[in-house]
C-alpha cells in the first residue's frame, strides 16, 4: 500500500471517528438536558427586532400570494392549499420554505392584506409544519428563528391577542430547541447561524435579556473556529463572510439599539470579514468563483459594504486563507494559494490549485466554472473538478480525493485529500505586483510540483503568466499530458488571430489578446454555472502539453471599453 494512500486511509478513519464522538456526545448532552426546563422563563415579548438586510422583492411576495412558491429555482403551485402540505418538489426546496426567509418579500410588498396573509401563513406552519422532520434540521430552525424575530413588526401589526401569544409560543420554543440541539449540530456556517439565532432571540425578547452573556460566549467561540486572524472563513468559500455577515451586521445594530454592548469577538470578527469580502469583489460587484461560491447577489454585497467605513483598496495578501489578490488601475487578478480546508469544513471544497480569475472595471474575463445555485445539482460535483478551474490539470485527474463510500455517508462528500504543502512569493516593486506560487498535489501520483507565476504590470494593462510542472522525488511523470485551461465569463467572445492570438472581447468593446509563447491555444466549450437560471455555455482557452515543462503566457489589452478615456 502507499503511503498516501494509508495517509487517506487513516484521514478517513478519523473523520468517522470524530463524526461518531460528535454524535455521542450530542445525544448525551439531548439527554440531560431533555425537552426543556421545567422552570425556564416563557418568552414573554419582544422589545426590539433585528433588521433584515438582505434584498426584498416584491413581485416574489405576488407570486406567493398567487400560491407560487418559486424556490431554488423549483417552482410548486398550492391552487389555495397549505404551502406545508403540498408534497415538496426537492429537499432544498422544502428546506427554503421552512426557514421562511422570504417573508421578507411579503414585508417589501406591504399593505394589512399582505401581512394578513403573512400571519395566516404562520399559522398554517403551526398546525402543518411544527413537526415536519425538516423544519427541525438545526440550520433550517436557525434560519425561521431569525426570520420570525426580524419579519416580527410585520407579523404582530395589528394581530389578535391569540395570535401574539402563539407567536410568542413558538419563538420560546425555538430557543429552546436550538440551544439543546447546538452540540448536535456538525462544524461549519449551519452551526454559526444557530449561535447567531441565540443571541438575537436573548436580545429581542424581554424575558431572555439574562441569556445574552452565555449566548455571546457561545458566538464568539464559534466565530473564533470559523473565522480566521485576516477575516476568511475556514471553509475557503468567499460567498461564506457575505452569508455570516448578513446575519451578524443586524445583530450588531440589535445591541446598540437596546444599548447592550457588543462582544470584542464580534466587532473583531465583522471588521476583518469586510476587509476579505472587498478583497474577493471584482469590478462588477461579483465576488470570485472558488470552493463552493457559485451566483453572487450583487445587491446584497453593496448593502453589506455600506455597513464597511474602511477606505482605500482592499488588502493584496490574505495569508491565513490562503488566497492572494493582484490589483492595478482597474485590472485585478485573486489567486488561489491555499490548502483544502480541514474535512469538518470541507464538504462544498472545491480541488483547483493555483486557479485564478481575472477582471478589468466590470468585464470579467477568466472565471472559474462555479458552483451551481442548487446543491442537489448533477453539475456540483463536476464543479469541484479541477478541470472546472483556470489551473493546471495533469492527465485529466483531480488534485485531490473526494470522500466515498461509508466516509461520505458519515461526513458528506468531503474533500479528503489534496496540496499539502503550497509555497508562496509575493513581490512588489514600481507598481508591479507578482505572485510566484507552488503546490505539491501533484506529486504523488505523478512526482510533479505545479509553480504558477503571475505579474500584473503597473498599468494593468498586462497580464504576463508562468506555469511549470517540474519534476521531484523518485517517481518519473511518464511525461504526463497536462491542460493549462482559462474558463472565460458567458459574456466574452473570442476569436483566434493569424499569427497565433486569440482575441478576447467584451459587450461594451474591451477587448484584450491571448498570447502563448513556443505553442498554441484552442478554444474550446466550457460550462458557466454561477447564474441564477442555470447552467450556461461559454468558452475556454486550453493549451496541451506533456509534463515536465514550462509555459509562458500573457494577457495583453488592445481596446478599452467603448467611450472609456484613452490612456497616455
Amino acid at each position: 500500500m502507499r503511503a498516501g494512500d494509508t495517509a487517506l486511509r487513516v484521514a478517513a478513519a478519523v473523520l468517522i471517528a470524530r463524526e461518531a464522538g460528535r454524535r455521542s456526545l450530542a445525544a448525551a448532552v439531548a439527554l440531560a438536558r431533555g425537552a426543556g426546563r421545567p422552570f425556564e422563563s416563557a418568552a414573554d415579548r419582544l422589545v426590539i427586532a433585528p433588521p433584515d438586510i438582505r434584498t426584498a422583492d416584491p413581485t416574489v411576495a405576488d407570486d406567493i400570494l398567487a400560491g407560487r412558491f418559486i424556490f431554488s429555482g423549483q417552482m410548486v403551485e398550492t391552487f389555495g392549499q397549505s404551502p406545508f402540505l403540498a408534497p415538496p418538489v426537492s429537499a432544498e426546496w422544502e428546506r427554503v420554505l421552512h426557514g421562511f426567509g422570504w417573508l421578507r418579500h411579503l414585508r417589501a410588498a406591504g399593505g394589512p392584506e399582505v401581512h394578513g396573509e403573512a400571519r395566516a401563513l404562520i399559522e398554517a406552519w403551526l398546525r402543518q409544519g411544527l413537526r415536519n422532520p425538516v423544519a427541525w434540521e438545526p440550520e433550517v430552525a436557525g434560519r425561521r428563528l431569525i426570520s420570525f424575530l426580524a419579519q416580527s413588526p410585520m407579523l404582530l401589526d395589528g394581530c389578535s391577542a391569540a395570535f401574539y401569544r402563539r407567536f410568542m409560543a413558538a419563538i420560546g420554543l425555538h430557543a429552546r430547541r436550538l440551544r439543546n440541539a447546538f452540540e448536535r449540530v456538525p462544524p461549519g456556517l449551519g452551526r454559526l447561524r444557530i449561535a447567531v439565532a441565540l443571541v438575537a432571540v436573548a436580545v429581542a425578547v424581554d424575558s431572555f435579556r439574562p441569556r445574552v452573556k452565555a449566548a455571546m460566549k457561545r458566538l464568539d467561540d464559534e466565530l473564533a473556529r470559523q473565522i480566521f486572524p485576516d477575516g476568511g472563513h475556514v471553509g475557503r468559500n468567499p460567498a461564506a463572510l457575505l452569508e455570516i455577515l448578513v446575519d451578524l451586521l443586524p445583530l450588531r445594530q440589535a445591541h446598540a439599539a437596546r444599548g447592550i454592548p457588543v462582544s470584542s469577538g464580534v466587532m473583531n470578527a465583522i471588521d476583518r470579514m469586510m476587509h476579505l469580502l472587498r478583497f474577493f469583489r471584482h469590478g462588477d460587484g461579483a465576488l470570485a468563483l472558488f470552493n463552493g461560491a457559485g451566483v453572487t447577489p450583487v445587491s446584497l454585497v453593496a448593502s453589506v459594504l455600506v455597513h464597511d467605513d474602511a477606505l482605500g483598496r482592499p488588502p493584496g495578501n490574505a495569508p491565513h486563507s490562503g488566497y492572494q489578490r493582484l490589483e492595478a488601475d482597474r485590472t485585478v487578478v485573486i489567486v488561489d494559494c491555499g490548502r483544502p480546508p480541514p474535512p469538518d469544513y470541507a464538504r462544498d471544497a472545491h480541488a483547483g490549485p493555483l486557479a485564478f480569475e481575472f477582471s478589468s472595471g466590470r468585464n470579467r474575463f477568466v472565471v472559474n466554472c462555479g458552483a451551481p445555485p442548487r446543491t442537489g445539482d448533477p453539475w456540483r460535483d463536476i464543479a469541484r473538478r479541477t478541470a472546472a478551474h483556470s489551473t493546471v490539470t495533469v492527465a485529466d485527474a483531480v488534485a485531490g480525493r473526494f470522500a466515498e463510500g461509508v466516509l461520505e455517508r458519515m461526513a458528506g462528500r468531503v474533500l479528503i485529500a489534496g496540496a499539502q504543502r503550497v509555497e508562496i512569493d509575493r513581490q512588489e516593486h514600481e507598481g508591479a505586483v507578482a505572485v510566484i506560487a507552488r503546490h505539491d498535489a501533484w506529486l504523488l501520483a505523478f512526482g510533479l510540483i505545479h509553480e504558477r507565476t503571475l505579474r500584473l504590470a503597473p498599468a494593468g494593462d498586462r497580464l504576463d503568466g508562468r506555469d511549470r510542472l517540474i519534476e521531484e522525488g523518485t517517481r518519473r511523470s511518464g511525461h504526463a499530458p497536462f491542460a493549462i485551461r482559462f474558463h472565460l465569463h458567458p459574456s466574452i467572445q473570442a476569436t483566434p488571430l493569424e499569427g497565433g492570438p486569440i482575441m478576447l472581447a467584451a459587450p461594451d468593446g474591451e477587448t484584450w489578446e491571448f498570447h502563448v509563447d513556443g505553442t498554441a491555444a484552442s478554444v474550446e466549450d466550457s460550462v458557466y454555472l454561477a447564474d441564477p437560471h442555470g447552467a450556461r455555455r461559454s468558452l475556454q482557452l486550453v493549451v496541451n502539453g506533456k509534463a515536465p515543462a514550462e509555459i509562458r503566457w500573457t494577457f495583453l489589452r488592445a481596446a478599452e471599453p467603448h467611450g472609456a478615456r484613452r490612456r497616455t
